[in-house]
């Protein structure tokens, strides 16, 4: 039995592969757009992922690149009724095991999920030490504050962070972020909307009072000018709107660390 992802914001699509891929034994999680699935992906690791393209929000195509950078070896299957040239391509360049169109009978859809798992397994069975992990300094990697009230959001970046080799710290509101700080993290990714009285602002407000002097990276799904202006004027390093690229957010991370370096 293997657990097995399916991403289809089709209700209908869902549930018959939910029935069918049961029925051979397998545990299957359902996710009606990118960002749940991603999260799902995050805290179950699937060992396969059935994956549409169309999708509201995060397309098809940038969940398998940011599921990619959480696990190079994951498994992933295209299953979607678009097929062109240039979206196999895409599919390919980012390890995709099968590019299948929706319709295709399904003894043929068994086969295929069949042979994914199995060709899966032989790769954990054959690279089992593989680590992406990213370590800052000889001795110890840096650690990073994760904070932000969606938990979906927050368990994504504590999985993807940690497997780069980063030691994270995760907050949920204002408050506990304030006390982790004391910890000294090297770099604070902070969410601007969090519940009680106490937003990102007000965090980065308080921490620079606390002098703490690591990097702070800001995401929001706003984009106010003024509001750029206040967070770059107390020392943010990177401003990132949701949903965000993990690629870019990797990236962010790095430049955020050098520039704050000890």
């Amino acid at each position: 039995m293997a657990t097995i992802l399916v991403v289809d914001d089709e209700r209908l699509i869902c549930e018959l592969l939910h029935v069918v891929l049961s029925s051979q034994g397998h545990e299957v999680l359902i996710a009606s757009d990118g960002e749940q699935a991603l999260g799902l992906f995050a805290k179950r690791r699937p060992r396969l992922t059935l994956l549409d393209i169309c999708m509201p929000g995060l397309d098809g195509i940038e969940v398998l690149r940011q599921i990619h950078w959480i696990d190079p070896l994951a498994a992933v299957m295209i299953l979607t009724a678009l097929e062109t040239d240039t979206l196999r391509q895409q599919a390919k360049e980012w390890g995709v095991t099968e590019y299948l169109t929706k319709g295709l009978p399904l003894d043929q859809l068994i086969s295929a999920v069949e042979r994914a798992i199995m060709q899966s397994e032989k790769r954990s069975t054959l690279m089992p030490s593989v680590s992406v992990g990213r370590q800052v300094g000889p001795d110890e990697p840096a650690s990073i504050l994760v904070v932000d009230d969606d938990e979906v959001v927050r368990d994504l970046l504590t999985d993807f962070l940690s497997s780069r080799g980063y030691r994270v710290l995760a907050a949920h509101d204002g408050p506990a972020a304030l006390s982790m700080v004391d910890e000294q993290p090297r770099l604070v990714v902070l969410d601007i909307y969090l519940p009680g009285g106490m937003n990102g602002l007000k965090v980065l407000r308080e921490i620079r009072a606390k002098r703490y002097g690591g990097g702070v990276i800001v995401l929001s799904g706003c984009q106010e000018e003024k509001l750029l202006e206040e967070l770059l004027g107390m020392g943010a390093v990177e401003f990132m709107a949701k949903p965000f690229d993990l690629e870019r957010l990797a990236l962010a991370v790095q430049v955020g660390l050098i520039l704050t370096k000890p």
